[in-house]
């Protein structure tokens, strides 16, 4: 009896991870929980390495031979994806990026105060509502004097602040607000997007996509002018709608940098435990000399600062 309660319980393990590892092959986020599950592939190693040692219990080698293969895709895809960059063009200009999801503007007085601490010299703040927007206007405007905004209630608002001048773009329609802007950078045009879709909350996958495909077609659309797309994407290297996306010619920062698997949320079991899902995407015209993650309170989202370089074309 124990011998087949344990076969019965490593294939249980084996079949629903198998799912999930089918989805990745096949490049597709598929349907719910597919979409959630994605989001922690690497950590499907405990319950295939469970379903080991229960198939060991039972005597089941189909059943362990089964387990060693899911094992070995999921090592396969749980390496890092996107290409890397090395430009090398001259650089021209070198300057910081913070992004950070204060959630619903709980976290306006840590952002504030990381501000002040790390000097960023461009800020995307997603989930900032209008109390939150008036609060960064009041205390950072005299370091941040260009900015834009949506103006929302929420997770509906979204602001973008900035050193250097700013010429308003219309930003990438979608359910929550993202702003977007032309950047002066000491001379060199840079296009900032801020990414905020919806997450992929059980019968919301339709409105995720739809938002991530938003963001796809801008990048593709950007044409030679250097971009940098930062926020709260919802989304991980194991969504296939984000593949979409860095695969329109965007490299991840945090990947540059070595940093592809640390996780910003939730923030409160991160390091540990969570998913990278706040990312800054860059053009190949950047190179990245450094990311560090950084914790705010009163937020579920851990903030990215990314130092990055903007070299000119050859």
């Amino acid at each position: 009896m124990r011998r087949r309660w344990a076969g019965w319980s490593a294939g249980t393990l084996f079949a629903g991870v198998s799912v999930v590892v089918g989805c990745r092959m096949a490049d597709t986020d598929a349907i719910t929980p597919v979409a959630q599950l994605l989001s922690f592939l690497p950590w499907l190693l405990a319950p295939v390495a469970a379903g080991l040692l229960l198939a060991l219990v039972a005597r089941w080698w189909v059943g362990a031979v089964w387990g060693i293969v899911v094992l070995g895709l999921l090592a396969w895809f749980i390496e890092p994806y996107g290409k890397t960059v090395s430009p090398t063009g001259a650089p021209v200009a070198s300057f910081r990026v913070l992004t950070a999801n204060v959630e619903f503007g709980r976290a306006t007085e840590a952002l504030v105060g990381t501000v002040r601490t790390h000097r960023p010299d461009v800020v995307f703040v997603p989930e900032c509502e209008d109390t939150c927007d008036a609060r960064l206007a009041e205390a950072l405007d005299a370091d941040y004097p260009y900015r834009q905004a949506v103006a929302g209630g929420g997770s509906d608002g979204s602001v973008l602040l900035s050193r250097f001048p700013l010429r308003g773009t219309p930003g990438v329609a979608g359910d929550l607000g993202m702003p977007g802007a032309v950047a002066q950078v000491r001379g060199h045009s840079v296009r900032l997007q801020l990414a905020h879709p919806m997450p992929p909350l059980p019968g919301h996958l339709d409105r995720w996509r739809r938002d991530l495909a938003a963001l796809r077609d801008f990048a593709a659309d950007s044409g030679d002018v250097p971009v940098i797309l930062a926020g709260d994407f919802n989304a991980s290297q194991d969504h296939a709608a984000f593949r979409r996306l860095i695969d329109t010619g965007l490299y991840d920062a945090a990947r540059l940098a070595g940093a592809d698997r640390v996780p910003t949320w939730p923030a409160r079991t991160a390091p540990a435990f969570g998913v990278q899902i706040d990312h800054v995407l860059v053009s190949r015209d950047f190179s990245v000399r450094g990311a560090r993650f950084l914790d705010l309170a009163r937020t579920d989202h851990r903030a990215l600062l990314v130092d990055v370089t903007l070299h000119a074309r050859e």
